[in-house]
């Protein structure tokens, strides 16, 4: 009977150890088994684990339920409101669960049980017993979410431990966690004010770190800067943007919330390096997969007119695939790392670069040479990627060529390809960026054209791409713009990018 009522008073134990971590309540409905009626202790435990089961996943009235490792590794609640970062306060003392290992199997033990032992940054999973280096035994700490005693261990686990002749006892072991141990979330949720957004993700440019702060996360923003340089190494730079895009030049304004100001970075993308000053043009380090889509479906040979270069994310690498590029910014700085990145990758002499308004780029340079283009076998390709307003610039093509001074193309069959990019914030996205290139061009793409979908934006905002084979009847139709048109698209968009 003793035995039994050990056995009662464990698993009592037990249940109570747990439902304290899970901030359960209706304790007395889940446990009044054990105080009254018959049967074996089996089934008492039993009727009990099933009550449990049933109960344990109520949190408590208006309470939110955090998971156990999120109360365990909590930072002191005393950061809260910090705004010049201290170190040192985010010191303090956990008890986590550990297993004593004798030195000859350590090795051996840390692989069998390698999904239960802690994990945090920083720390050593194995430490000197009593910090006693001469100890014959270790300490292998675990994973206080996995294992809560020494039954925890999964058959696997215990059959290793066995045969290592390691006795399967789990000890309580005192840890000091640190900043250091501590992740980027855990340290900003601590800091900013409790209930509030905690948005740790940026995007990485190079060396640069760029974030977009919300306004209840500007007090904290030098201090969201340094912890974000502290835990992500090869970030020496942590800027915040401070306007939206200027769609003229496509750069925005920043500053500096942490690091070194030093604005020119150097990245790789789907294997073209890249130099550029981020302070003064514009790169979207999400927009990669978008590049490499297009550029795969161009061929060796095909012409690349890039209306809207920035430092070259479509013409550089079209250039290294072997085509001939033309490629243009209205942006002086766009234009001379445009410049810089061919020479760095080795493809000036397959790429003409130019410094104009897009329309003026379609009806100066484009239109001397397209003739001559249409007239060869090779592919010919347009790429438009200013999503806040290439769709109003598709209109530079219509009457772009006159069929009686182009007879040797004006009969060919072999179109420009169209590959332009426009934000919706239409329930319809496609529906409606088809819309209104067709508006622009003076011609019906529906059913005419593939549209994709590159990205959300922001919620309900999404970036599009409209391909298209550029209509005869657009090319060479006798409708042109008025010459004053241009510069009224010069104005700054305050369409926001990112």
């Amino acid at each position: 009977m003793c035995t039994n009522l050990a056995i009662i008073r464990r698993a009592c134990k037990v249940l109570f150890a747990v439902l304290e971590t899970q901030r359960c309540h209706h304790l007395s409905s889940i446990l009044c088994p054990l105080s009254g009626g018959g049967g074996s202790p089996k089934l008492v435990i039993g009727r009990s684990l099933v009550r449990f089961k049933t109960t344990l996943l109520t949190p408590m009235q208006g309470q939110e339920q955090p998971s156990l490792e999120q109360g365990l590794y909590r930072a002191p609640s005393t950061v809260r409101g910090m705004t010049c970062l201290d170190r040192e306060a985010f010191a303090q003392t956990i008890i986590v669960p550990a297993i004593r290992i004798p030195k000859a199997v350590v090795f051996s033990v840390m692989k069998y049980l390698k999904k239960v032992s802690l994990q945090r940054p920083g720390l050593k999973r194995v430490v000197d017993e009593d910090g006693n280096e001469d100890s014959e035994h270790k300490l292998l700490l675990l994973d206080p979410t996995k294992i809560t005693s020494s039954d925890a261990f999964s058959e696997e686990e215990a059959g290793a431990l066995r045969a290592l002749e390691v006795a399967q006892e789990v000890c309580q072991h005192e840890l000091k966690l640190t900043y250091d141990n501590l992740k980027t979330e855990e340290i900003l949720r601590a800091v900013l004010p409790e209930g509030q957004d905690v948005a740790s993700g940026f995007s990485r440019v190079g060396h640069i770190a760029h974030l977009n702060l919300r306004d209840h996360q500007l007090p904290h923003q030098n201090l969201i800067g340094q912890v974000i340089i502290d835990k992500n190494p090869g970030i020496t730079c942590v800027v915040n943007k401070t306007n939206t895009i200027d769609s003229t030049y496509r750069n925005f304004k920043m500053e500096v919330l942490a690091g070194e100001n030093n604005m020119v970075a150097k990245v790789r993308e789907n294997g073209v390096s890249y130099e550029f000053d981020f302070s003064k043009v514009y790169w979207n380090p999400r927009l990669s997969t978008e590049h490499e889509r297009v550029v795969s479906m161009l061929n060796r040979g095909d012409l690349v007119m890039d209306v809207f270069a920035g430092v070259g994310p479509f013409a550089v690498p079209a250039a290294r695939r072997g085509c001939t590029v033309l490629a243009n910014d209205l942006n002086p700085e766009s234009h001379r790392w445009l410049k810089h990145n061919c020479q760095l990758n080795k493809v000036s002499s397959k790429v003409t670069t130019f410094n104009l308004d897009g329309r003026e780029f379609i009806r100066g340079p484009v239109r001397e040479r397209l003739p001559g283009l249409l007239a060869s076998d090779a592919g010919v390709h347009f790429v438009m990627n200013l999503p806040a307003l290439a769709l109003d610039f598709l209109d530079a093509f219509k009457g772009l060529l006159v069929p009686e001074s182009d007879k040797e193309t004006s009969g060919k069959s072999n179109l420009p390809q169209v590959h332009c990019y426009g934000f919706s914030k239409e329930d319809d996205p496609k529906k409606d960026v088809v819309a209104r290139a067709s508006a622009n061009l003076g011609f019906e793409l529906e059913g005419h054209c593939s549209v994709h979908m590159v990205r959300n934006v922001a919620p309900n905002k999404e970036m599009m791409c409209v391909s298209f084979t550029l209509p005869h009847e657009v090319l060479y139709s006798t409708h042109t713009d008025s010459p004053d048109e241009p510069a009224a698209k010069r104005q700054k968009c305050e369409e926001q990018l990112d």
